[in-house]
């Protein structure tokens, strides 16, 4: 008796092809080398790398990572060594990965994104890039990328301008309407849209009297952020064409079909990594078993099946 066909996994993101539709989030997973001994990587979607600066950066004093109920609060700082040493020192390295490889782009002015994008987009290593515009925007007082339309637009639009490979740029759940930045950066040039980043959060500690964190407020990950996210997806997957991946709190197969229902086309994980290498595998086996179960032969096939003004492309 013939073996039943699996169902179909792969993902397009514009010109990136992906056999599995799992990301592993950027500062979470390093290279790929750490989690190696674990997992096998070509069992992965791809690697989206720690970000990375024109310039190099120290980051923000300790303590930078707080846990809370059902969440991960950091402040990291984009610690990263700069365009030119990650080019000379790192980038070689990921020649061997088995699975895709993707740059993250952190920048402080629209410049900064053109200008490294266009040199970590130029080596073969890398398969596409993350515009990260959710970092702080030190020239308008704090504000970030993905919360100001017009910056939003001009950093993507600049990225677009140096590089025809994939670019996925990163939005901010800190916006009043994340569907309206959705649109603007799709028009830009975006190929897709990374939903969501962290949500702004702090911790006090009670006994002294100040913030837990050394940057006293930072980004909120893991499962207490999924519904946000979702939320998120939902709302972007009805107002733009392109294929989203969504993240937020993603540690099984159950919690990555709510994405996909909501019109995300891959998904990402990040701090489930920390608490179990596995989780990646596990939500790939997950959603394999759930297609096969309901008869359908590929993934696009359910992508914004809960969401009936889905606008996207399955």
């Amino acid at each position: 008796m013939a073996e039943a066909t699996q169902p179909d996994l792969a993902v397009a993101l514009g010109r990136l092809r992906l056999s599995w539709p799992t990301l592993m989030g950027s500062g979470c997973y390093g290279s790929g080398e750490e989690y190696a001994p674990f997992i096998d990587l070509a069992a992965l979607g791809g690697v989206v790398l720690k970000s990375v600066t024109r310039h190099p950066r120290l980051g923000n004093a300790a303590p930078r990572l707080v846990s809370t109920p059902s969440g991960l609060l950091n402040a990291i700082g984009l610690q990263n060594p700069g365009i030119d040493a990650y080019l000379e020192n790192d980038v070689a390295n990921f020649a061997d990965r088995p699975c895709a490889v993707i740059g993250s782009v952190a920048g402080f002015s629209v410049d900064d994104y053109a200008y490294v994008t266009e040199r970590l987009a130029a080596r073969d290593e890398i398969d596409a890039i993350e515009l990260n515009i959710s970092c702080p925007n030190v020239g308008t007082e704090g504000e970030t990328f993905a919360c100001d339309p017009s910056l939003a637009e001009a950093a993507t639009r600049a990225a677009r301008g140096v590089t025809d490979k994939t670019l996925i740029v990163k939005l901010s759940p800190n916006v009043t309407d994340i569907a309206a930045i959705a649109r603007i950066v799709e028009a830009a040039g975006a190929d897709a849209l990374a939903v969501i980043n962290t949500v702004r959060g702090m911790s006090i500690d009670v006994d002294r009297w100040t913030p837990r964190l050394g940057n006293a407020n930072g980004g909120l990950s893991g499962p207490a952020i999924r519904p946000v996210a979702v939320l998120a997806v939902w709302e972007v997957a009805r107002a733009v064409k392109i294929p989203i991946v969504g993240q937020g709190g993603i540690e099984t197969a159950r919690d990555a079909l709510e994405f996909i229902l909501a019109g995300a086309s891959a998904v990402g994980i990040g701090t489930g990594n920390f608490t179990d290498p596995r989780v990646p595998l596990n939500v790939v086996d997950g959603i394999r078993d759930y297609l096969a179960a309901r008869g359908h032969s590929a993934l696009s096939e359910i992508v914004g099946k809960a969401n009936p003004r889905f606008a996207g492309v399955r």
